[in-house]
């Protein structure tokens, strides 16, 4: 059965082909037609008419929603999730760890490998192991008992799983550099992140193979004019991506804007970094075995530290276009076809063109989510 979807405007991402159709056949994209051909009587029929028909939006940094947190380590957390996740147009994300003991990281990583794709969700695409290797001055919500610094017999544990695919590392750490020859040998990605580096050093990581930012501006060294930092770094190698929480409370609207400027849409990556009160009421949460409070949507723990996030990516998503003034076609990249560039999965994810798999959100004119379709199958649809 093929599915063809007929009447939106389809963005491409970076296209907009108002009236064109796409058409779906066995999860993937069989072809964007400017016509409109006939179905025929076993297919089906989405009408997106005053709908934009976009690429589903990868999110490669979160660690929970709903209630849930992927260092719960079981498949019913993860479920909830990635239900959460396609009602915001999500139909791929990276699950995210936090600093834990070697065990608990452990637990996360069997856990996601024994993970089903759900019938009604967005579906992970590996781990991001935020931590354990990440410095202590800029630890933000992370748990500092559990801060160590690269053991070789751990990650190499983490590669060999296969489903590991970006690490947070802060690179001035002893062994770091190491680590990110040996993860870039076995296809694994790395961000600088919660790191007090020098500018030279986060080059240095870049020659080894390091191409993300966690969370730019956040929990990093900051920019000086004499000592650019490891801020001044990402914001100006070109081999490295930022990721970005768009929420204005992480980075002032007006540095949202500067990012955007520095790195471009093409290297710059909006995340959510949301953690388990997403989609829930004010109150006390647990994040890493921390009490976090979370007051008007914005999650702290008792010290004050920023602790993750109560973002969406199509809130991210709205909000990088207010910030920065982009139009849709601009901003929408960043939330699909570069986090894919990212992963290497450019013409699979975060694309709408024949061969790509058939992960697909339609927005309405307010760019809400009206439907989220994931391997060409319906996952969520607004009541």
């Amino acid at each position: 059965m093929r599915t063809f979807i007929v009447g939106g405007t389809v963005l491409t991402p970076s296209r907009k082909l108002p009236g064109y159709t796409v058409v779906v056949e066995q999860g993937a994209i069989q072809a964007v037609l400017a016509a409109r051909p006939q179905p025929g009587p076993a297919d089906q029929v989405i009408d997106a008419s005053g709908f934009y028909v976009a690429p589903g939006m990868i999110d490669i940094h979160v660690h929970g929603a709903d209630g849930c947190d992927t260092m719960d380590a079981t498949p019913e957390a993860l479920h909830r999730m990635a239900r959460y996740f396609a009602a915001h147009g999500v139909t791929s994300y990276l699950p995210t760890t936090m600093t834990a003991s070697a065990p608990a990281i452990s637990a996360a990583i069997e856990a996601a490998i024994n993970f089903q794709p759900p019938a009604d969700g967005a579906v992970h695409l590996g781990l991001h192991l935020e931590g354990p290797c990440l410095n202590s001055h800029h630890k933000g919500a992370q748990p500092e008992m559990h801060l160590r610094a690269p053991q070789p017999e751990e990650y190499r544990a983490w590669f060999a799983s296969g489903r590991v695919r970006v690490v947070t590392v802060a690179p001035e750490l002893e062994g770091s550099m190491e680590m990110i020859e040996a993860g870039t040998l076995a296809g694994v990605e790395f961000a600088v992140g919660h790191s007090d580096a020098d500018f030279e050093t986060v080059v240095q990581a870049a020659d080894h193979g390091l191409r993300q930012a966690t969370h730019v501006f956040n929990a990093m060294l900051g920019l000086h004019h004499r000592r650019p930092g490891t801020l001044g770094a990402v914001l100006t190698d070109d081999r490295i991506y930022a990721q970005l929480i768009a929420d204005g409370v992480h980075v002032h609207p007006a540095m949202v804007k500067l990012v955007v400027r520095a790195k471009g849409t093409g290297r710059t990556i909006l995340i959510t970094d949301a953690m388990r009160a997403t989609g829930l009421p004010d109150g006390v949460y647990d994040l890493g075995g921390q009490a976090t409070y979370v007051n008007g949507g914005v999650a702290r723990l008792e010290a004050g530290n920023l602790a993750g996030s109560t973002l969406t990516m199509d809130a991210a998503l709205r909000n990088v276009m207010a910030f920065a003034g982009l139009s849709l076609t601009e901003a929408l990249p960043m939330a699909t076809a570069v986090p894919a560039e990212a992963l290497h999965l450019t013409g699979r994810k975060g694309c709408i063109a024949a061969g790509a798999d058939a992960d697909i959100m339609l927005l309405d004119s307010e760019l809400q989510v009206a439907r989220t379709i994931v391997g060409g199958q319906t996952v969520y649809q607004r009541a």
